[in-house]
């Protein structure tokens, strides 16, 4: 059966089965999507559970004017953003102590340390400007199905994405820059150290 038929039969007639099944197709990328959010097993299956129990609540709205898996996508990303914009409310973000010194000639290395700073900066913008490009980049959505998500017009999107790559591009630099100062400076003490 197709989602929509399930959801219909579970609506009608409230039994478990028809719930279970939809359950089974979509518990695993729910979670996964989650996991995408925070980064912790165990974080991710409660935002799992929450999730589904909020659908199960929530089912009897589901209007068919987008296709079920759509739906839940965007029950899951807006959780996951209310999740961590309430975390970010009530904890800071801590410096990344991870930099090790880098052998130019491990380029393995280099691209760790990219990785870390894309990261850091993707930690650093909104959950909002995050989401959009989540779905843009790594889950490869079309301009199209994340306007579906979100419920916005497709130029919207466009305009959203373009401003979180900006906001993400201006500190991802920043980050960059003050490395390359730290680094200056922590030379120049090393080489330059009055005895």
């Amino acid at each position: 059966m197709v989602d929509e038929e399930l959801v219909r039969l579970f609506i009608e007639t409230q039994k478990n089965a028809y719930f279970e099944q939809l359950y089974d197709r979509y518990s695993d990328k729910v979670y996964r999507k989650c996991l995408s959010f925070v980064k912790d097993d165990a974080k991710a299956e409660d935002f799992t559970h929450d999730i589904f129990m909020k659908l199960v609540l929530n089912l009897g709205s589901y209007k068919e004017t987008a296709r079920f898996s759509t739906w839940l996508y965007s029950i899951t990303y807006n959780y996951c953003i209310d999740q961590t914009r309430v975390a970010k409310k009530y904890s800071e973000t801590p410096l990344d102590e991870n930099y090790d010194a880098m052998d130019d000639d491990d380029d393995a290395e280099l691209a760790e340390m990219e990785a870390q700073r894309l990261n850091k900066a993707l930690r650093q913008i909104m959950p909002e400007d995050k989401s959009i490009l989540m779905m843009k980049y790594q889950d490869d959505l079309s301009i199209k199905e994340i306007a579906q998500n979100l419920d916005i017009s497709e130029s919207a999107v466009k305009m959203r994405l373009l401003r979180a790559k900006d906001k993400l591009r201006k500190i991802y630099i920043e980050g960059v820059l003050i490395w390359g100062v730290l680094i200056t400076k922590v030379l120049s003490l090393l080489f330059f150290k009055q005895d």
